[in-house]
């Protein structure tokens, strides 16, 4: 079939919005008209070069959409069934998915080639045969992925909340619920309010944080975050410092869970100063992929009994925690409309990334 999709092509410092041609759902495939796509920072990765990334690639990792037609052995989705994708597919067997840590599956190894799951491409473009990021592609009108990245969601949710919660809320409300273990009358420090810090923020309150103090530079986020249950907003971690030393009589923060837009090795040291003795420090944000040099006291890491720790997708499971989430936001407990800044259509991605990368957005969402 025909269909439009926005491609970031070999070298190029933007995205091409193009009529492709998408191949039908093979085996195990479902065919997906796309309702919403959030934008996220990882997309704009690909064109810094901080995440590796397949040439010629169809961007976009976070959506939602409508089944339109499932290819041969699938059996749990049907032609109009909403659904929320998941960047990270699910196979249910392998030994990660087995022992409850679906964001590890071992189909993960194929997302950095751009190809889906079997290894091979079912869109082109000029010619020439186009990768997909995720093997999901969510910036199209139409995509084609694995049922394994799929979850069917109630249908009468609103798609560009749902579309959030396939990739930033997740990860954000997972960083601090499930990879800090945040509980009751914690101190959590979230630095970084985009739109995976702002569901930290979130996440922090859900699982009882006493303080959640929020470190943004810009005053916009950091107002946001206070409606989103952050008790204390700070411009820098130099400013928290003080801050958290007074409201811990000293003892300094549980948690504290990295989310700026792009992790370097020199916010390490001051994210550990912030963490208390036996505390976590959670690194959820991306960080270029040549990065290898990290400020680390490895004194205070051992004697204060400290923890460093990496997360994917918040360490969610995906076909548990998205209908999780999304029954959170359904009863009010979990805000999501408030984390949709702008709507834009396909043909302004461009606009949609330059207003993320001046601050602009909690997020953006494109609409189809």
């Amino acid at each position: 079939m025909k269909t439009r999709a926005a491609v970031l092509w070999d070298g190029a410092k933007q995205w091409s919005v193009e009529d492709v041609d998408l191949d039908g759902p093979k085996t195990g495939e479902v065919l997906v008209k796309m309702a919403a796509a959030g934008m996220c920072h990882s997309d704009e990765h690909l064109i810094t070069g901080d995440m590796p990334a397949a040439p010629n690639i169809i961007g976009g990792h976070e959506g939602a959409g409508v089944v339109m037609e499932v290819g041969p052995g699938v059996a749990d989705l049907a032609p109009g069934d909403h659904v929320s994708f998941s960047f990270i597919p699910s196979c249910g067997r392998c030994r990660m998915c087995s022992t409850g840590r679906q964001n590890l599956c071992d189909t993960g190894a194929m997302l950095l080639s751009g190809r889906m799951l079997d290894g091979t491409s079912r869109v082109r473009a000029k010619g020439i045969e186009l990768n997909s990021m995720c093997a999901i592609g969510t910036f199209s009108e139409h995509t084609v992925c694995s049922e394994m990245s799929l979850v069917k969601v109630e249908p009468d949710l609103p798609m560009p909340q749902v579309a959030l919660v396939s990739c930033g809320v997740a990860t954000g409300w997972g960083s601090a619920v499930n990879r800090a273990e945040v509980t009751v009358g914690d101190t959590v420090v979230v630095v970084g309010c985009g739109g995976i810090g702002m569901n930290a923020v979130q996440g922090a309150r859900m699982a009882g944080a006493r303080y959640v103090v929020a470190v943004d530079p810009l005053e916009f986020k950091r107002e946001t975050a206070m409606s989103l249950g952050a008790t204390h907003a700070v411009a820098s971690m130099e400013e928290a410092m003080p801050l958290v030393q007074q409201l811990s009589y000293g003892l300094m923060a549980n948690s504290v869970i990295l989310c700026p837009g792009v992790l370097t090795g020199d916010l390490i040291a001051p994210g550990m100063a912030l963490t208390a003795k036996g505390g976590t420090c959670v690194a959820t944000a991306v960080a270029p992929m040549m990065q290898m040099d990290v400020q680390l006291s490895l004194l205070d890491l051992t004697l204060m009994n400290k923890q460093l720790r990496g997360t994917l997708f918040g360490s969610c499971n995906p076909r548990v925690d998205i209908p999780k989430l999304l029954g959170l936001y359904r009863d009010g407990l979990l805000k999501l409309d408030e984390l949709i800044t702008t709507t834009y259509t396909l043909d302004q991605i461009n606009e949609g990334y330059a207003d993320l990368l001046a601050g602009k957005n909690i997020r953006g969402v494109i609409t189809f």
